[in-house]
């Protein structure tokens, strides 16, 4: 006999705290109990069911039995016994009927002697004895149905209050470190900051607030997969928008952002509004928004600039502070061939052809930067290959 006071409950709070139907789990239980009674004390083939009655607390058994005839069910012949015969159906179970089973099935005679209208296809129910000792197996089984339909109310849960979240900045403490990866409790569940997803240089404590970017979420069978980022540039992005009421709004809106984690990022914005400066919102009085997202990227070095439609404006905005001299664009090739004074030319290509990667990236051209002399400098496409520091490969000719 289960406890109902326990029971109501804890059936009440499943209903109203984490939106589980009542009637669903009662459901749950009466069939967990009706298999631990089947394991424990049924024939081998018989169907069993249970009632759970919440008013007594007391669980009744029955038997459950199809009425059937010589039209649904075949019968084993004098040489071939139960066993074999079904071994048969299953072999050739297209073409024979189910084997008639004393323990699932009643005859339609034998039907009618106990249900005078009884029909081929219906079911009777006959009683079973409640075991003396089934009490312990049942409460024992009610707990386990009513722990993992939390578990299962939980995981809906978390993936439906996440999902919300998806591409938004999430913020918890640093749980444990394993393999570079970092484990981050957000509460309700655990997000993976992975090693590639994470600033380089950035060291993590164990207890640290941190904040990322939600990128992923995924039901997977092993449980949910909450992936982080501190590396996608789309959190550079989010974090301006904390920082710039302009940018939640939508009146300064990001056009494109190349970013190269914890060095250095280019980001184009534009506004919808004329008397809205999109450079001056996203850097704030006297560099304090700007500032601010610098220093939750590890002193990450951001130039802001406004998006053109022209591409050889969009180009030349890209690729500041150096000036440039001419642009010439091959819509064919989709390359933008920049010319550049002698003493432009370190600002142009950047360290180690940062800016110029950065700007390849940012405006979707190849650029091809060369001295006014017409020599080629340095060359680097939107999709560049990396290299064996992990950055994308930029050629650079002395």
């Amino acid at each position: 006999m289960f406890d109902l006071k326990v029971m109501n409950s804890v059936l009440g709070e499943l209903e109203d705290e984490r939106g589980i139907p009542r009637a669903k789990v009662l459901e749950a239980i009466e069939a967990a109990l009706a298999t631990a009674y089947k394991k424990e004390y049924a024939k081998r083939g018989q169907i069993i069911r249970a009632q759970l009655d919440m008013d007594t607390g007391t669980t009744e058994f029955q038997q459950v039995k199809e009425v059937v005839d010589e039209t649904t069910v075949r019968f084993p012949t004098d040489d071939e016994d139960e066993d074999e015969a079904e071994v048969a159906e299953g072999e050739e179970a297209v073409e024979k009927l189910p084997i008639f089973n004393p323990e699932q099935h009643i005859l339609l005679a034998d039907a009618k002697l106990i249900k005078r209208d009884a029909k081929v296809g219906d079911e009777l129910v006959f009683p079973l004895e409640t075991k003396d000792d089934y009490g312990r197996i049942a409460a024992q089984t009610a707990k386990q149905v009513i722990i993992q339909k939390i578990r299962e109310a939980e995981k809906v849960s978390v993936v439906a209050e996440f999902g919300k979240r998806q591409g938004e900045i999430v913020s918890g403490t640093v749980q444990r470190m394993e393999r570079g990866n970092i484990f981050i409790d957000l509460g309700r569940a655990t997000g993976i900051l992975p090693y590639d997803e994470q600033i380089p240089g950035e060291r993590y404590r164990q207890g640290e607030r941190v904040r990322a970017l939600l990128w992923q979420v995924e039901d997977s069978p092993r449980g949910i997969y909450l992936r982080l980022s501190r590396a996608n540039p789309q959190f550079l992005a989010k974090l301006f928008e904390l920082e710039a009421p302009e940018v939640a709004h939508g009146t300064v809106v990001f056009k494109a952002v190349a970013r190269e984690a914890g060095s250095r990022s280019k980001v184009a914005v534009t506004s919808t509004d004329p008397h809205i400066d999109p450079v001056g919102s996203l850097v704030g009085q006297r560099g304090v928004r700007v500032s601010t997202v610098t220093s939750e990227l590890g002193g990450e070095k951001i130039d802001i600039i406004e998006w053109s439609e022209d591409p050889k404006r969009f180009i030349e905005e890209a690729l500041s502070p150096a000036r440039i001299t001419e642009v010439v664009l091959d819509e064919a090739e989709h390359k933008a061939s920049i010319k550049v004074a002698e003493d432009q030319q370190s600002l142009a290509i950047g360290r180690g052809g940062q800016n110029v990667r950065l700007a390849a990236k940012l405006t979707g051209w190849r650029i091809d930067i060369q001295s006014t002399q017409g020599a080629k400098i340095a060359d680097a496409a939107p999709d560049a290959p990396k290299d064996e520091t992990g950055a994308p490969a930029t050629e650079v000719t002395e």
